[in-house]
């Protein structure tokens, strides 16, 4: 299986550079899985698809204002980083630019209270940073850190809060889990009024899950790993649902990952946390979900294999041709895909 298998035309015009002034005003494209069917909707139209029982798994990971400017102290040279993932206790694994300027035992001085020293250097211009504070570090952060928008994202976000979901409640990702972004509060409400359950689970989204596959064979690439969540409540929740045969639909690739982690670990959903390196791609067999709602995906990436292994990468394509044909925004900011078993 190759990379290039997954690559597709997309005119730059159609990657959103801005959020909807209202979240569910986006289009959403239906694809019926088994039978490659389209049907075009827009998101508010969810209602529609969803019925008394299933269960609708959110990810309630919070984007943190992830990517400071500072001043390298040895030569003040201007050093960008992006948090990815808190390995301990104030120790980070950080992106670099550039990254060839900063070697172990250098210091990064961000502002009076906030510095930080590498201790370790990675592949791809990944290094370990321990940072020192002075105060509170989440409210440091939200004070210096600017929001770690995709970089096809050229467009200044107004509104900080646009880039989370509305339910973002544990703070941790370097980016947000996309497919949250289409939901209101009032959207939410409806649906739970129709007698469908609503539950989460965390999941820290890293850069590994956005980043093109770069190696040629599909099965050589190796996935970033990213720490998740489950509590015994979404894992009775879900069991149950097994249990009585109703339909379990995942938002998002990042709620798809975990619970599918869960149980290929565990043979069962249970309360659990870990770090995943799943790489789901064609030829795997789904065991946690039945349904996905997730973002257009980039071309050679491993969220496109993904959700070419739900519905067959033909469909997928036949339906990202489609969604080019008639519009649609693509990637963060973008429109909707309904990947539904009906």
């Amino acid at each position: 299986m190759k990379t290039d298998d997954f690559d597709f035309e997309l005119p730059e015009e159609l990657i959103a550079q801005t959020p909807l002034p209202k979240r569910d005003d986006s289009k959403l494209l239906v694809l019926h899985k088994e039978t490659g069917n389209i049907e075009h909707k827009h998101f508010s139209d969810i209602l529609d698809y969803l019925h008394e029982g299933d269960v609708l798994v959110l990810n309630d990971t919070k984007v943190m204002p992830a990517r400071l400017y500072g001043v390298k102290e040895e030569t003040g040279a201007v050093i960008e980083i992006l948090m990815l993932k808190e390995r301990d206790s104030d120790n980070w694994e950080c992106l670099v630019k550039p990254a060839k300027r900063i070697h172990v035992g250098e210091t990064v001085t961000f502002s009076p209270k906030l510095k930080a020293t590498c201790t370790s250097i990675g592949e791809e211009g990944i290094r370990g940073f321990h940072f020192e504070y002075d105060g509170i570090f989440y409210e440091i952060l939200d004070e210096l850190g600017e929001m770690p928008l995709p970089p096809y994202i050229h467009e200044k976000l107004e509104e900080k809060d646009r880039y989370q979901t509305v339910y973002a409640k544990n703070i941790g990702s370097a980016a947000a889990p996309t497919a949250g972004l289409h939901f209101t509060k009032e959207l939410l409400e409806r649906i739970e009024e129709k007698k469908i359950i609503v539950t989460y689970v965390t999941l820290h989204v890293g850069l590994g899950t956005f980043r093109p596959v770069s190696v040629e064979d599909v099965t050589k690439h190796k996935m970033h790993s990213e720490f998740y969540t489950m509590s015994k409540e979404t894992a009775d929740i879900l069991n149950e649902a097994k249990k009585d045969n109703r339909r379990i639909i995942s938002v998002g690739t990042t709620s798809t990952r975990t619970l599918e982690t869960i149980i290929k670990a565990h043979g069962t959903f249970k309360e659990c946390s870990g770090w995943t390196e799943i790489f789901i791609y064609p030829g795997y067999q789904f065991e946690a979900i039945d349904a996905l709602i997730t973002n257009f995906h980039l071309p050679k990436s491993t969220l496109l294999m993904l959700v070419s292994a739900l519905a067959s990468k033909e469909f997928i394509l036949n339906a990202y041709k489609i969604a080019v044909e008639n519009k649609y925004r693509f990637f963060s900011f973008g429109d909707s895909m309904f990947i539904t078993n009906e």
